[in-house]
């Protein structure tokens, strides 16, 4: 079997990276593999953590903080994953904690249109999967969600984005994109779909990864036997972070379909954001405003 590139993109990372590390020869087990790893100008210890616990490790350091797709193409160019000779790239987030055997199960389950193979995630401290498949945006899906909310509305599919049905996460599922915490590539998928978009400094890179990938024909699939602890989550509770992401969702919408229909999902996702900042929630009120500037979808906003 051709090694496995594991690619990590780190930024401050330096608190999480000894558990990753420590996690890796277990998760990894049954695969050869290679870790290469893309450091967006740490100001902390990262770079010399991973030269003390990862000394094989590439390292890559980009010199600025260049976005989360940034970092990607930039590890998988130094771990030569454009040239050929990898089975399968593993992309993932250092905050994330493998579980024994994940990678290989993962990878295995890449075969034929399968492309991209995603673990069952865990949030730390819960013993119920998250919800980290999803359907791609319409219009009744952003509306679905403004009223009666995404967890409710996840029930069905044509009022929300998040699939919420736990039969999904106990059988292997395709879905239009998933949680990016963690997602083995195939080789054919990688080459297909070329580098990442940069444009997305965070924030909806890998819907527009798993959504160029389906249509050239690589489906996102759950592999159930695979399972991740995922220590992140600040986007749910950062005004500025989840002023990203709403921008971010809405531009990938606005690529994808024309000015009119564009308008309207704006128009849903700013009634979700505004609704919420009525009730007090601060990130809703920043995402909210946001998306009431002029402009505002015309720029790549950063953090």
């Amino acid at each position: 079997m051709s090694p496995v590139a594991v690619i990590v993109v780190t930024w401050n990372s330096a608190s999480v990276l000894p558990g990753f590390l420590a996690s890796l020869a277990d998760a990894m087990a049954g695969l050869d593999w290679r870790l290469a790893v893309a450091d967006n100008d740490s100001a902390d210890d990262t770079v010399d953590v991973l030269r003390t616990l990862a000394p094989d490790a590439t390292v890559v350091q980009t010199g600025r903080n260049a976005g989360y797709a940034a970092g990607i193409n930039a590890a998988l160019a130094a771990a030569g994953a454009w040239e050929g000779g990898h089975g399968a790239v593993l992309i993932c987030n250092p905050d994330i904690r493998m579980r024994q055997g994940c990678a290989k199960r993962l990878v295995d389950r890449l075969d034929g249109d399968v492309g991209i193979a995603v673990p069952l995630l865990y949030e730390e401290g819960h013993d119920t999967p998250h919800f980290s498949l999803r359907r791609e945006s319409s219009v009744s899906r952003a509306l679905g969600e403004a009223v009666i909310g995404n967890r409710r509305a996840g029930r069905f599919p044509a009022l929300s984005e998040l699939v919420t049905d736990p039969a999904a996460y106990r059988r292997p599922t395709r879905a239009d994109w998933a949680t990016g915490a963690l997602m083995a590539v195939s080789a054919g998928c990688l080459t297909a779909c070329g580098p990442w978009d940069e444009s997305f400094f965070l924030y909806s890179e890998e819907t527009e990864y798993c959504l160029r990938a389906r249509d050239l024909g690589y489906a996102t699939q759950l592999e159930p036997t695979a399972e991740a602890v995922h220590l992140g989550g600040d986007s749910q509770v950062s005004p500025r972070l989840w002023r990203l992401l709403t921008l971010n969702r809405v531009r990938l919408y606005g690529r994808r379909h024309g000015a009119l229909a564009t308008a309207c999902f704006r128009a849903a996702v700013f009634l979700r954001e505004a609704s919420r900042a009525a009730l007090g929630r601060e990130a809703s009120r920043a995402a909210a405003a946001a998306l009431l500037r002029p402009g505002a979808l015309r720029t790549t906003p950063g953090p």
